[in-house]
């Protein structure tokens, strides 16, 4: 080996340790990494309200946590798994394909599409069932949303659909955010044309409210 081999060698050898320390020191080049593992992942499971609809990318609520996660410390990553129109059916069905994320903490907010459509409150009731008792084969940690719906349907109808929330709640011993549009829904100043869908402001009150149930459930270490 010349002299040139040997300085050429030396420079690799050493921007490789380098580059070693660094992922296994969770560098800022690689914000995710902890630990050299993968960042725990937090999947959005959701409709619309998930997906953001209306709204900039950065401005849904799975962006929003996802900044705030990086800026308190914790090295979670969030994946938006919203599609506009989903129903709890379709959140079931997309679930086993979901798990490849191999996610933490399942974010669950499913149903308003269900109950937009009036369809029946027990297959919604049963649909969720089925999400949450796949999570828990997995040991996923859920965090339940709930919702509500206006009584164009009937008060028994939007009573009933509310206390599938609440029953499933009890039933699994899940942390519950009784109403994901707390504070938004119907404001005209937080809420697109429709009263529902939040607007980029709506989506930080939102984001706040899903936060506060959030962080418990959340180690830095983790």
């Amino acid at each position: 080996m010349n002299l040139f081999t040997e300085i050429h060698f030396d420079k690799v050898l050493r921007w490789t340790l380098a580059v070693f320390i660094a992922l296994g020191a969770g560098s800022p080049l690689f914000p995710h990494a902890a630990k050299g593992e993968e960042a725990p992942v937090i999947l959005a499971l959701g409709d619309s309200l998930t997906a953001g609809f209306g709204v900039l990318e950065a401005e849904s609520y799975p962006a929003r946590l996802q900044t705030i996660l990086r800026e308190n410390g914790y090295p979670h990553k969030v994946v938006n798994a919203g599609v506009s129109g989903d129903t709890t059916a379709g959140g079931l069905r997309r679930l086993s394909w979901l798990l490849r994320h191999n996610p933490r903490i399942v974010i669950l907010c499913l149903g308003a599409n269900d109950g937009l459509r009036g369809l029946p409150v027990e297959e919604m009731y049963s649909n969720l069932k089925g999400v949450l008792e796949k999570c828990r084969e997995k040991e996923i940690i859920v965090l339940l949303a709930g919702m509500k719906i206006t009584p164009n349907l009937g008060e028994e109808y939007a009573e009933k659909f509310e206390t599938v929330y609440t029953r499933l709640a009890q039933e699994f011993d899940l942390p519950l955010i009784p109403f994901l549009l707390e504070g938004v829904a119907g404001e005209k100043e937080l809420t697109r044309d429709d009263g529902i869908h939040p607007t980029g402001a709506g989506y930080e009150v939102v984001t706040n409210t899903v936060w506060a149930s959030l962080q418990p459930l959340l180690k830095k270490d983790d």
